[in-house]
């Protein structure tokens, strides 16, 4: 090759370099950390919790939580929602999604993809209807249109009793079916009141509903606010909140009918809800947990820290251990996880320690930053 033609195919070369490198740059997740207090409390709306979170057509984030009018669990309280067009930086102005429709409140919704796999598919939004301590059940309704509207509510959960189904927890599986997982008990305010978990299914995008034939249960008050995860080997892990120090589990080999004896996670819990998500193109696990345990405090300790860990191995072991909030001042529970662009979108609620306001925050980071060591 004569020295001009080796200096031409040096400068494609070098093209082609500086154009995959630019391929890549562009490709490579945003290093950024956002984080935005998006609904905060006030002396009107003292309690904004139990969120979800959910990507919508171009990128645009719907965050939808509980707007409550008093601060207990029974208070009146509705759905709203705000969007995004900019990652989280900065929110839109609210607007309701879910009136009350409840003798005490609508809580604790759910934003989901009805159909796996697509990122354009029909909406589902999930909600809780409390009408009292006998009486709570999850209702549906669904979106087609980007959730700017929703159509009439179907009944999840027809049976008697109250059902508890935590924010952003309908799991739908790679099959297609749609899992709600519940806790269950006849009367709440009864003394000595005990849960069991187990899950509503459907197979028809929503439209229909049964009870799993199996059920988890555990000591003391029971199998309290579980969440179900598809495993890289297609069987289901059911996690569970206990009073017991430690986070319950359990495994289902027939899509959610049936579920084994229950074992634990290695780690320490209070009884506080933890949320659990397969890192989208992987079999590992990510667990958003609150990771201190005080035997004989209220509810087992406080929940802070709150903390992100990583299995690689279906729950057996759980490495890159770091604290997402820590200050002991305040709470963090009830969290969501959405995946988006090679970042983790994330809301839960604060709890300030002096005022016993509860507002939601936003929070979005880089997957990497949960595999990097603390």
């Amino acid at each position: 090759m004569t020295i001009r033609g080796m200096l031409i195919a040096a400068g494609v070369l070098h093209g082609l370099v500086v154009a995959a490198a630019a391929r890549l740059a562009a490709a490579a997740p945003d290093a950024e950390e956002v984080l935005r207090d998006v609904y905060v409390a006030t002396a009107a709306n003292p309690r904004y919790s139990e969120g979800s979170i959910l990507v919508l057509a171009g990128g645009k984030l719907l965050f939808a939580t509980t707007e409550f009018f008093g601060r207990a669990d029974h208070a009146t309280a509705r759905i709203v929602a705000r969007t995004s067009v900019d990652g989280g930086r900065t929110w839109g102005e609210p607007r309701v999604l879910q009136d009350n429709v409840g003798q005490q409140n609508v809580m604790s919704v759910t934003l989901r993809r009805l159909a796996p796999g697509r990122s354009d598919g029909p909406i589902g939004m999930f909600y809780l209807v409390k009408n009292g301590p006998r009486d709570l059940k999850v209702h549906l309704r669904v979106s087609t249109d980007e959730a700017a509207t929703f159509g009439p509510p179907t009944v999840v959960t027809a049976a008697d009793g109250y059902h508890v189904m935590n924010n952003d927890r309908v799991t739908v599986l790679s099959g297609g079916r749609l899992i709600c997982p519940i806790a269950w008990t006849d009367d709440v305010s009864r003394p000595g009141s005990h849960f069991v978990a187990f899950c509503y299914l459907s197979d028809d995008g929503g439209r229909t509903w049964r009870r799993s034939a199996g059920q988890v249960d555990q000591p003391q008050r029971g199998a309290m606010e579980p969440e179900v995860v598809e495993l890289s080997g297609g069987k289901l892990l059911m996690i569970i909140r206990t009073q017991l120090g430690k986070i319950a589990t359990s495994l289902s080999r027939d899509g959610g009918e049936h579920w084994d004896e229950p074992a634990t996670l290695p780690l320490q819990a209070p009884e506080s809800p933890a949320t659990i998500r397969r890192v989208p193109g992987s079999g590992d696990l990510l667990l958003i947990w609150n990771n201190r345990y005080q035997p004989g405090a209220g509810h087992g300790g406080p929940r802070t820290p709150l903390t992100a860990a990583i299995s690689p191995d279906d729950g057996a072991t759980w490495k890159h251990v770091r604290n997402l909030e820590s200050d002991p001042e305040q709470g963090y529970a009830y969290t969501s996880v959405a995946f988006h662009d090679g970042r983790v979108l994330l809301s839960y609620y604060v709890a300030e320690g002096a005022s016993g306001r509860i507002s939601s925050r936003f929070r979005s980071l880089p997957l990497a930053w949960f595999y990097a060591q603390p």
